[in-house]
């Protein structure tokens, strides 16, 4: 694992930033992507530009790259070259977690049969009034979890007859990597605050703009 990404969690200040941002910033995230009080699926770009920006408030600019081709099925960004995967998700006991976006069952198949862990991890639960955390999640980690419960308890795949929506970390997994003891956390106190939100606000402005 990159020793630069383990510095976010020992820069106490930045520490205490992203417990005091992130809920906000996440909740600013939900009412974007949001219509008729439903969130839509693009919540989770939104979330993944939110932690690309503290990884370049963090190590700059010219440290992070984030212009990663979509043939890179696992990689966000990378900061000073080192690989990194973005995932975020919302509940007390996390699951849902996409490894792989694919409708065809046999590209499925295959990967499960395949699949390694290529990149460290930042891992999100978002768990509003009832804690979650901001983990990192080592390669490493990920490789011996893999190999100790097995492919069939550590990837989920999309039930046949259904409409698939992609390979899944299995919720054992999940919890699994989350206890390890090589796993930085930063607990976060999920707590949303009202916030003002005009959707079309910053749209008119521009419109009105000479």
């Amino acid at each position: 694992m990159s020793q630069k990404i383990r510095e976010i969690f020992s820069d106490k200040e930045l520490v205490a930033r992203i417990q005091n941002k992130l809920p906000k910033l996440f909740h600013l995230a939900e009412l974007e992507s949001s219509r008729a009080g439903k969130i839509g699926m693009e919540v989770g770009s939104l979330r993944e530009r939110i932690i690309v920006a503290l990884l370049i408030y963090k190590f700059g600019e010219e440290n992070v790259r984030s212009e990663i081709p979509i043939t890179e099925s696992e990689v966000d960004v990378e900061v000073y070259g080192n690989p990194i995967s973005i995932k975020t998700i919302t509940g007390k006991s996390p699951s849902g977690v996409k490894l792989i976006w694919t409708v065809d069952s046999a590209k499925a198949k295959e990967f499960s049969e395949n699949y390694l862990p290529s990149c460290d991890m930042i891992f999100i639960q978002i768990n509003w009034d009832n804690g979650g955390g901001f983990y990192l999640i080592p390669k490493e980690t990920q490789l011996e979890v893999l190999n100790k419960i097995g492919r069939s308890s550590y990837i989920k795949l999309p039930k046949a007859g259904t409409n698939p929506r992609g390979i899944e970390i299995t919720r054992q997994a999940l919890q699994v990597l989350l206890q390890h003891r090589n796993v930085f956390n930063i607990p976060i106190d999920w707590k949303r605050e009202i916030i003002e939100y005009k959707p079309f606000k910053r749209w008119v402005e521009l419109w009105a703009q000479e």
